[in-house]
């Protein structure tokens, strides 16, 4: 028996509402194809100006694509990778995929080289496709010896030279020579195509092991793009500013979506030229992740600060008359003429100049990924930017539950979507059951099994609880909740965003497993603290941020910082002592998975020199590398 057949599930049957519901990816291409058509449908930009792609053009690239597939061999069930940053090519090249039948198998750009070799072999994938020649380098070894792979295929022309490959626009040509040979090869493909079909293999982030290829069907996404979009309210007229991996299923889920609803899709330059993007763009919608809105209120903060002390001061009135505003509002409280006097005054000095940063037309974000802090959540609301949280895993499909623009709590991720159950456990996990989830972990049947209740329900590994009105919380992962020497039970995550609402605080990382107490690592903002000290009457200009590190004087103002944070958690709950390291946690060093998840473990082994240290004794510890302080 297959490992496929192995590793599969019953699910829950969906009945659609309405016949001309597409029940596969082909099916929403061609609904697109024929009720869209766009002339802007996907948007990309280079030498310095915009280009579009029609849905026409887009449509017959992609079937150039599976054209082109099937002369190479690859035929139905075929495992296809793909590795690329975002751009349209990725798109074309996934339709391209499900129209031939084929299972595609994202990879994130920054994988490392032995993961990208595991996922390839793993999946036995026959051909890769590959932006240029510098993301083939970093990984070649590896897939030189990959023995399934066939054939590496380059988006960018000049990177095709590697014996056995070809170019994205060498296949679409093999692809046009057998359509003009068999005009109707295309369309018998996609005909073959059926809801149970394995769409994609999509391998998790691995922050707790070794990755496992997720089995998502087309009926899997296409049910989560119709469930969880009901009260989104797209329409042609919107424009999306695609920011998220499409490695990622959320990204690539809402690609689908904008699809649908025949939204144009403009693909941002990079991540340092997203606020150009956003000016130029003007989206409507965007999704993205917590990080992004911490980096973005953190640039507003900045620039308050470099006016001077008034406009400093007036930012912090606008935020507070905002978020005193949002809560009322999102609450279905009245808003009293004074703070409503307050807000319009508010919006006219200070938050319009926060919408025209993001384009001026923006209706809202959708933040998915992690949680978001509440502050953020009310911060961003104040100023009528909506920020919509959601909740969902790769192994399904990924959307669980989704906060609308008529239910907006903040605080929670919102209510099931329709089609979807969700259960508290006994021990508070969510565990979760609808045609969203996975069919299984491809080759990995006992590891499919424990994933799994034994009446069904998918188990989420958070823990969470749903509230009087059906609204779902999250407290943080099941694996990651670690218990002192004293018996005591701690979620690392409500912790950690807590520490990061100070601006001297870039990053945090909560340590305490076994230990008599909880401490972080904590990565500051350095140029704020920079300026903090300064303004303390510390001479800091001529120090590195590695020498601030070692500094006793620096560690005790971020220890500070720290003890006014944790005033309102448990005695046991608190931070009692930190460490700052001097770098960035990064996907790079291997801290951070591709959708910036902290990889626990990774830390736990890379700092365990600084974490003894922190425990060895009382007082202040140079530690080599950081320098660790307890609470007076």
């Amino acid at each position: 028996m297959s490992s496929l057949m192995q590793s599969k599930i019953a699910q829950p049957v969906r009945t659609p509402l309405s016949p001309d519901e597409p029940a596969t990816l082909v099916e929403v291409f061609e609904r697109a194809a024929r009720n869209v058509r766009k002339p802007d449908m996907l948007n990309y930009k280079r030498d310095g100006r915009w280009h579009a792609i029609s849905t026409d053009e887009f449509i017959a690239r992609a079937h150039r694509v599976a054209a082109g597939l099937r002369s190479l061999g690859i035929r139905r069930g075929d495992r296809v990778a793909l590795l690329s940053e975002n751009r349209p090519e990725w798109t074309i090249t996934d339709a391209g995929c499900q129209f031939a039948g084929a299972t595609d198998v994202p990879i994130y750009p920054t994988q490392a080289p032995a993961q990208v070799r595991y996922i390839l072999d793993d999946a036995q994938a026959r051909a890769l496709f590959i932006q240029h020649r510098a993301s083939f380098a970093r990984i070649a070894e590896q897939v030189r010896a990959c023995p399934t792979l066939e054939r590496v295929i380059f988006f960018d022309p000049e990177g095709a030279r590697e014996a056995g490959a070809m170019t994205l626009a060498e296949l679409e040509e093999r692809g046009r020579a057998l359509l003009e040979e068999r005009p109707h090869l295309v369309e018998e493909s996609a005909r073959a195509v059926r809801p149970d079909d394995l769409a994609t293999l999509i391998y998790t982030s691995g922050t707790t092991g070794e990755p496992k290829g997720v089995m998502l069907t087309h009926m899997n996404l296409v049910s989560n793009l119709l469930d969880s979009c009901v009260e989104l309210r797209l329409n042609e007229r919107d424009v999306a500013l695609s920011v998220l991996p499409l490695s990622h299923v959320f990204e690539r889920l809402l690609m689908y979506v904008y699809v649908h609803f025949g939204v144009s899709v403009y693909y941002a330059e990079s991540i340092e030229k997203l606020a150009e993007n956003m000016r130029e763009v003007r989206p409507t919608v965007m999704a993205a992740v917590p990080r992004l809105f911490e980096k973005m209120y953190a640039r507003i903060r900045e620039r308050a600060a470099a006016g001077g002390p008034i406009k400093a001061k007036l930012l912090d009135w606008a935020i507070e008359v905002g978020k005193e505003w949002a809560k009322r509002t999102l609450g279905g409280e009245r808003v009293p003429f004074a703070l409503a006097l307050q807000h319009r005054l508010a919006s006219r000095l200070v938050f319009s100049k926060w919408k025209e940063a993001v384009g001026g037309r923006l209706r809202y974000f959708v933040s998915g990924g992690a949680a978001l802090p509440a502050e953020l959540g009310y911060i961003f609301t104040g100023a009528g930017l909506t920020i919509l949280q959601g909740y969902g895993l790769t192994e399904t499909s990924p959307v669980i539950s989704v906060c609308t623009l008529s239910a907006n709590r903040i605080g929670t991720v919102g209510r099931p979507i329709r089609n979807v159950e969700v259960r508290i456990a006994a021990d508070g996990e969510i565990e979760v059951r609808g045609p969203n989830v996975m069919r299984g972990y491809y080759n990995k049947p006992e590891e499919t099994r424990a994933a799994f209740t034994e009446d069904g329900w998918f188990r989420t590994g958070d823990v969470g609880m749903l509230d009087r009105d059906g609204f779902l919380i999250i407290t943080d992962r099941k694996k990651e909740l670690f218990k002192t020497s004293g018996g005591k039970y701690i979620a690392p995550q409500p912790i950690e965003q807590k520490l990061k609402e100070s601006p001297l605080v870039s990053q945090a990382v909560l340590v305490g497993d076994g230990r008599r107490f909880p401490a972080a690592l904590i990565v500051p903002d350095w140029q704020k603290l920079r300026s903090f000290a300064a303004e303390k009457g510390m001479a800091v200009d001529q120090k590195t941020d590695e020498e601030l590190a070692h500094d006793p004087r620096i560690v005790a103002l971020v220890q500070r910082e720290v003890d006014r944070l944790m005033q309102d958690f448990s005695q046991y709950e608190r931070v009692k002592r930190i460490a700052l390291l001097a770098r960035e946690l990064s996907i790079e060093g291997g801290e951070l998975t591709p959708t910036l998840k902290i990889k626990r473990r990774v830390i736990d082994e890379k700092y365990r020199d600084v974490i003894e240290r922190i425990y060895a004794e009382d007082g202040v510890h140079q530690t080599g590398g950081e320098t660790t302080c307890s609470a007076p």
